[in-house]
């Protein structure tokens, strides 16, 4: 039987390391940001539901979601922001469900993984078998991220005040793992965690 785990974690966590370890493994990798992207693609509903509920002015001349456009309509504006997650985040839980079904209709991955950084604001947690958590303290995730992101620190401190705690995520967690230490330290609990899945 094909196990599905939902992997969250914050800004920093080491969240897409711990997919991309997964997948050279041999799971199957579902990103939620691509699967985000493909929403906004003309045709798709929530295309035309953006559309209407924000007016043709986010449109780019190809007929695409100018993404750029449609952040300014909603950044700063927590009711706008409601508006928009409430069309696209059905939408992408229902290409990930599908795409879940047609990997295991084919067999060709015992593992699936569902990367998903609103894992929990969404309430995707129940798509998966396992809910796999990333954490990092703020102030590795602060020292990480403004050194990746090249953004001055308050940048990342703004942005990981928007976001759940590591407690609230650890709460909801069936698997935490700890990414405060080196990468290989990470990547060896992950080994683990995947040698008891595929036991």
């Amino acid at each position: 039987m094909t196990k599905v785990i939902c992997l969250t974690g914050g800004i920093a966590s080491g969240k897409s390391t711990a997919a991309r370890f997964l997948k050279e493994q041999g799971a199957h990798v579902i990103d939620a940001d691509v699967l985000g992207h493909r929403t906004y693609e003309p045709g798709s509903s929530a295309h035309a539901q953006v559309v209407a509920a924000f007016g043709s002015d986010v449109l780019a001349p190809d007929g695409t979601i100018d993404r750029k456009a449609l952040g300014a309509k909603v950044f700063g504006k927590p009711e706008a922001l409601k508006q928009l997650t409430a069309i696209v985040w059905p939408a992408i839980r229902a290409l990930a469900e599908e795409e879940i079904a047609g990997v295991r209709a084919a067999g060709t991955a015992r593992v699936i993984v569902l990367e998903a950084a609103v894992l929990f604001e969404a309430g995707w947690q129940d798509v998966g078998d396992e809910v796999w958590v990333n954490i990092v303290d703020r102030d590795v995730a602060i020292a990480r991220a403004t050194q990746r992101d090249k953004v001055p620190q308050a940048t990342i401190e703004k942005r990981l005040d928007a976001q759940l705690s590591n407690a609230e995520r650890i709460a909801r967690a069936d698997v935490v793992i700890d990414n405060n230490g080196t990468p290989e330290a990470m990547l060896a609990q992950l080994r683990l965690q995947w040698e008891r899945i595929n036991a």
